[in-house]
C-alpha cells in the first residue's frame, strides 16, 4: 500500500456519491431526497475533511436519468440538498458532475472514463491530478483515479473490486484520520 500523501495547499478531493457520501442502495437508485442517507460519521467529520482540500469535486455515474427513472431537475435537487447539508457541516463541494448516460451505451462521461475530471479542471484550472485523491467504492472509481495519476481510496462494500487502491477504509469519515498527523 502506498504511503498516504502529505496533504497541503492545492490538493483536490474527488468523491464518488453512492456508497461514499450516501448509503448505496444496491440494485436500485436514490430517486428522491428521502432515500438519501449520509454514510456513517460523515457529517461529524465533514469539517475536518473539508478543511484539508482546496477543491472538492463529486463525480457520479447516474444512469437512472437515461433510464427515465429520475429527471435531471430532480437529480439537481438531490445534489443541492446534499451540498447544503455538507456545507452546513463544514464541507464545501465546489462542483457536482453527473454522468447520466447508459452504462452499456456510448458512455463518454461515465467513470472510468476521465471526462468529468477534465470538466472539473476546466472549471478550476489549478486542479492538479497528481495532487488529488479519488475516493470511491467501485472498480470504475479506482480505475478513474489511477488513469489520472491520483491517489486512490476504496470505501469497502460488498462490491467486488479488482483494482488495488492505495488505501482501503470502511467509511469516508475515516479519511479524516489520515489528513492531520
Amino acid at each position: 500500500m502506498t504511503a498516504f500523501p502529505q496533504i497541503g495547499p492545492g490538493w483536490t478531493l474527488f468523491l464518488d456519491r453512492d456508497g461514499v457520501i450516501n448509503e448505496r442502495i444496491f440494485n436500485n437508485y436514490v430517486l428522491d431526497w428521502a432515500a438519501f442517507h449520509f454514510t456513517d460519521g460523515l457529517l461529524a467529520n465533514a469539517a475536518q475533511i473539508g478543511a484539508a482540500f482546496e477543491h472538492i469535486v463529486v463525480v457520479t455515474n447516474q444512469q437512472c436519468i437515461a433510464k427515465g427513472l429520475l429527471s435531471e431537475q430532480a437529480l439537481d435537487t438531490i445534489h443541492q440538498n446534499m451540498c447544503d447539508a455538507l456545507q452546513n457541516a463544514g464541507l464545501h463541494i465546489d462542483i457536482v458532475l453527473a454522468a447520466t448516460e447508459f452504462k452499456n451505451g456510448q458512455a463518454q462521461r461515465r467513470k472510468p472514463n476521465t471526462k468529468m475530471a477534465f470538466e472539473a479542471q476546466a472549471a478550476f484550472p489549478n486542479i492538479d491530478f497528481q495532487k488529488s485523491i479519488m475516493v470511491g467504492d467501485t472498480n470504475t472509481d479506482i480505475l478513474f483515479g489511477k488513469k489520472l495519476g491520483m491517489y486512490t481510496v476504496l470505501v469497502e462494500s460488498s462490491e467486488k473490486v479488482k483494482e488495488a487502491p492505495d488505501l482501503k477504509i470502511a467509511h469516508l469519515s475515516e479519511l479524516s484520520r489520515y489528513l492531520w498527523k
